[in-house]
């Protein structure tokens, strides 16, 4: 294809709402255009890229036996109700009414509609196990749209969802869809590492993120530096701490002149953060607690989330009415439970608020305090790994695949039973696994760029050469090479792109630069005089000279590396 055929809408400077490299870089490149917040068009050169990885995705999807469909995007209320997700999803299901009243979502994700067909098709356990997978547009209604297509309103996912008659039947096909994913983002190009997870809204018991390690990921991943471990900072589980010893020091109430945070009091004090023990007041359902930390450990909201549902912090009006004071919360004499941290709880000789204004104790110990132990940190650098095997490194991370065992939360809850080998009714288990297909391609510029644009990988770059040929509106010359090469190229298959435009060749060696297409080759008169042309890779600075006559085969030995 020539540049000339194509909408290409290059941008010097990228627009001022784009934070992050691959949101740039996509503006840019011409690769998407914003049609509102959350909202993106893929224009031809970005449409290129997308249909790359759906086909690597579904070649692979397909070489595991799983079976391509196609489901709706609207999808009516009653199975949410079914399953007990209409109202528990929240804010981000897009809920609306259709002329005659009945209320439907737009679907960000489709375990629902899957287990109605399964109700519907699925009978017998000879049926069984199966798997369905499909590439399909969903949206979420989040509440602050950003970073371009890495959490956009409007997405394409694949998204696949497979039924068994027990627990080792699920089992076997997660652990080949673990295979298939990593062979899926092997074939990207992609630097990516699969994570234990937590469940989240999806729900079941067993899940597995997979993650492009990237410094603009959103995501906290914790690495052992001797194991094979891998876990979202909020899987990192921890158990019960050996207790330090006491030095006998006296328990003694201080002056802290209106210091109230943690690094505060510890400066104040001489002492380190972690000799200090944080309270938090949260409240739920029931009333609130009180959760009791390490100075030098922060809350994982996730853990408390999955100990007692939603939560939220409680107010300093809140804090007044259980007769504490904000910023000196102690642990001694609540009136509300008590949930301290394994690693607080083997802390001796603390310091901690006195519940007075300007007051904290120091020498406090746990004896007399009624309390409970639990997991209720975030992991940090340097902690022993929970396999027991060397130290936790932790990166950043961005979430491009999930798998779940759902087991029957669902095949339960719709009645998607199927007559089992004894003649009975069994229910169902399930297995889902997502992939963000969109994300992808932000995530891999996330990973792959320079200070001149995108790297793409040749299996997902839109095109595989470009041509760049100096003067091809006024030489002759050059143009007759140009056209010439690029139609063998065209015979032998391969996919290139011609630059065809009436600019400067600074101006078309930047945007091959910015369009990260794995080769370039640059023609110009001095090349029709010596017989040769220049060839660069763009992930290589070196520039080389090769015969006219063997470009063609240079290149295709190019394609194979």
């Amino acid at each position: 294809m020539k540049t000339s055929q194509i909408l290409i809408p290059t941008q010097k400077e990228a627009p001022n709402d784009a934070q992050i490299i691959s949101h740039q870089l996509m503006i840019r490149a011409g690769l998407i255009s914003k049609l509102a917040s959350g909202l993106y068009s893929y224009l031809p050169m970005g449409l290129k890229v997308l249909k790359k990885v759906e086909k690597i995705i579904r070649e692979e999807m397909n070489n595991a036996g799983a079976q391509e469909l196609l489901m709706p995007v609207a999808q009516p209320a009653e199975l949410w109700q079914k399953s007990g997700r209409w109202e528990q999803y929240g804010a981000e299901l897009l809920r609306f009414s259709d002329r005659h009243g009945r209320d439907f979502c737009l679907g960000p994700t489709h375990e629902e509609v899957i287990t109605n067909l399964a109700e519907q098709y699925l009978s017998s356990y000879k049926q069984l196990p199966v798997n369905f997978y499909q590439i399909q547009t969903k949206f979420r209604d989040e509440i602050r749209p950003r970073f371009g297509v890495m959490r956009s309103r409007e997405f394409i996912m694949k998204d696949a969802y497979s039924f068994h008659i027990d627990a080792e039947s699920m089992q076997l096909e997660f652990e080949k869809m673990h295979s298939t994913y990593c062979k899926i983002f092997t074939r990207l190009g992609l630097d990516y590492r699969p994570v234990l997870a937590d469940s989240g809204s999806i729900g079941g018991e067993n899940s597995i993120e997979f993650h492009v390690l990237a410094e603009s990921g959103e995501d906290e991943i914790c690495f052992s530096d001797e194991s094979e471990y891998a876990a979202n900072i909020e899987k990192v589980a921890f158990s019960e701490q050996v207790a330090k010893i006491s030095t006998g020091v006296s328990e003694k109430e201080v002056l802290t002149k209106k210091k109230t945070s943690i690094e505060e009091v510890a400066e104040f004090l001489n002492v380190e953060k972690s000799d200090c023990i944080k309270t938090l007041i949260i409240k739920i359902k029931d009333g609130f607690k009180a959760l009791a930390l390490r100075g030098d450990h922060e809350l994982c909201e996730i853990k408390v989330q999955n100990l007692y549902g939603e939560f939220s912090f409680a107010s300093e009006d809140e804090i007044k009415s259980l007769g504490l004071k904000k910023g000196f919360i102690g642990v001694k004499d609540l009136n509300i439970d008590l949930i301290v941290d394994y690693f607080a709880a083997a802390e001796v000789d603390f310091v901690c608020g006195a519940n007075e204004w300007d007051k904290h104790l120091t020498g406090v110990n746990w004896a007399g305090i009624k309390f409970v132990c639990s997991d209720l940190r975030n992991a940090v650098n340097g902690d022993d790994s929970p396999d027991g095997k060397g130290k936790l490194i932790i990166k950043r991370g961005i979430e491009v695949g999930h798998i779940f065992q759902l087991g029957d939360k669902y095949s339960k809850a719709m009645n998607a039973n199927v007559i089992g080998e004894s003649g009975k009714a069994k229910t169902m288990m399930m297995g889902c696994y997502g992939i963000g297909v969109t994300r992808i391609i932000a995530a891999a510029i996330e990973q792959n760029y320079d200070d001149k644009g995108i790297i793409f990988s040749a299996s997902i770059a839109p095109f595989q050469v470009v041509i760049v040929p100096i003067n091809y509106n006024k030489s002759t010359r050059v143009k007759d090479l140009a056209d010439d090469l690029y139609q063998q190229f065209l015979d032998a298959g391969i996919e290139v792109l011609l630059n065809d435009k009436k600019a400067r060749a600074g101006i078309m060696f930047a945007e091959s630069e910015l369009w990260g297409i794995p080769h370039r080759l640059v023609l110009s008169d001095t090349h029709a005089d010596n017989g040769n042309i220049e060839y660069k890779a763009r992930n290589e600075e070196q520039k080389v000279q090769i015969p006219f006559s063997t470009a063609l085969d240079y290149i295709q030995k190019q394609l194979v590396q």
